[in-house]
């Protein structure tokens, strides 16, 4: 997507904001038991589209999570457009992704601590 502008920053803070807070409200009925987080969220140029990037802690089953909140993209959009009417002219698309990011670098300082181990032990 190249470099945000301003604009894209301030609008993607509310909509994250905005969003953290409903899925805190709403999210245990559509992944029960999981605590889902908003990590980040990416604005087209226009405004029209937001990806949206959670992490889902507390559960093992996050894809399936996903595709739960995924089938509940029009009831989310229609939420957070009825609190930020006022604010901006569209509501826009909502895209959710699963960031995958804790598992990553848990992935790698296992790694790391696997290479550390091999260089220690004597030849």
């Amino acid at each position: 997507m190249g470099t945000e502008s301003k604009r894209q920053q301030r609008f993607a803070g509310v909509l994250q904001q905005d969003l953290a807070e409903l899925l805190q409200r709403e999210g245990n009925s559509w992944a029960p038991g999981a605590f889902i987080t908003v990590t980040r969220v990416r604005v087209t140029p226009d405004l029209a589209i937001a990806r949206v990037y959670l992490s889902f802690l507390n559960t093992k089953t996050a894809p399936e999570d996903l595709k739960a909140i995924r089938t509940k993209t029009t009831e989310i959009r229609y939420k957070l457009g009825s609190k930020i009417k006022n604010q901006v002219r569209i509501v826009p698309q909502l895209d959710f992704f699963l960031d995958d990011t804790n598992e990553y670098v848990e992935h790698m300082d296992k790694i790391f601590e696997e290479i550390s181990k091999e260089t220690r032990q004597p030849d």
